[in-house]
């Protein structure tokens, strides 16, 4: 783990690699709590120790606390591979918290990955940035590559000031992830694709999505199933069956290469996969 660029190195990453995760663990730091756009399965105000879902933290940290919490995370364990910031809300939405928290971290781990995972609405504006801090994964989440679909997944996007709701938030959405995507792996970085899996929405859909996906040059793709949260209008919508889920993969593997071995982690989540 000499070179935090060496294709070796790279591959030690839990989530984009099945095979790392029996023997090397992520961490995320929960950073940054606010979000541009609302989807319409999320609520991030509840929060159980047990509950392994994004947007779901105990704290919230300022970067130097985050820092701090490293530090004593790596003085006890060294199966820590990546640092990753995903929420609690978008990490570009809170852009100024999320950039000083993975450049404080550069300064002190600087051999460590650095990973994000956001949703690409303010992604585009900071590629170069983060490509100079020596980010090395992103996922971006895209639920939607039609509009009139993206609308009935999304409550609102909010984007320069404004708020926008239907098929023309979800346009700007979409328009914006294009953006980020292609410039992404224009500065060869490793991408990956979450798709919430929502039936009667955007089930249907997913073929449309990994080929997207796979017309973006991305590197592999994250299908999970939505978790029916309370007080938020899916609700009372069914998660998909493991069978349906296991299904779509097989079928969109042909386009995309699968990810099949998430654990819907937390913005707090440490360790192993499925192992907190």
């Amino acid at each position: 783990m000499t070179d935090i660029r060496g294709q070796s190195f790279l591959n030690n990453h839990p989530c984009f690699n099945k095979e790392a995760s029996a023997n090397w663990g992520r961490v995320h730091l929960p950073v940054a709590p606010d979000c541009n756009i609302q989807c319409n399965f999320c609520n991030r105000m509840y929060d159980c120790a047990n509950e392994n879902r994004p947007g779901v933290t105990q704290h919230v940290y300022t970067p130097d606390e985050a820092v701090d919490m490293l530090e004593k995370l790596f003085a006890r364990r060294q199966d820590i591979s990546v640092v990753g910031i995903a929420g609690p809300g978008d990490p570009m939405c809170d852009a100024d918290k999320t950039i000083s928290t993975f450049e404080k971290v550069r300064a002190h781990f600087p051999r460590v990955m650095l990973c994000l995972s956001n949703n690409g609405l303010a992604l585009p504006e900071y590629v170069d940035e983060l490509v100079e801090i020596g980010i090395s994964h992103v996922t971006v989440t895209v639920n939607a590559v039609r509009p009139e679909v993206g609308a009935d997944v999304y409550a609102f996007v909010r984007h320069e000031g404004r708020t926008y709701t239907g098929i023309e938030g979800a346009e700007i959405l979409l328009d914006r992830q294009d953006e980020a995507i292609r410039r992404l792996k224009e500065n060869k970085l490793i991408v990956k694709i979450n798709t919430v899996v929502i039936p009667g929405v955007n089930m249907e859909h997913i073929p449309e999505i990994a080929a997207k996906a796979s017309a973006w040059g991305a590197d592999i793709m994250n299908c999970i199933s939505m978790i029916p949260v309370h007080d938020t209008p899916f609700a009372g919508k069914t998660a998909p069956t493991d069978k349906e889920l296991h299904r779509i993969r097989q079928f969109i593997g042909q386009v995309m290469p699968q990810m099949t071995h998430c654990c819907r982690c937390r913005a707090d989540a440490c360790g192993k996969l499925g192992a907190e």
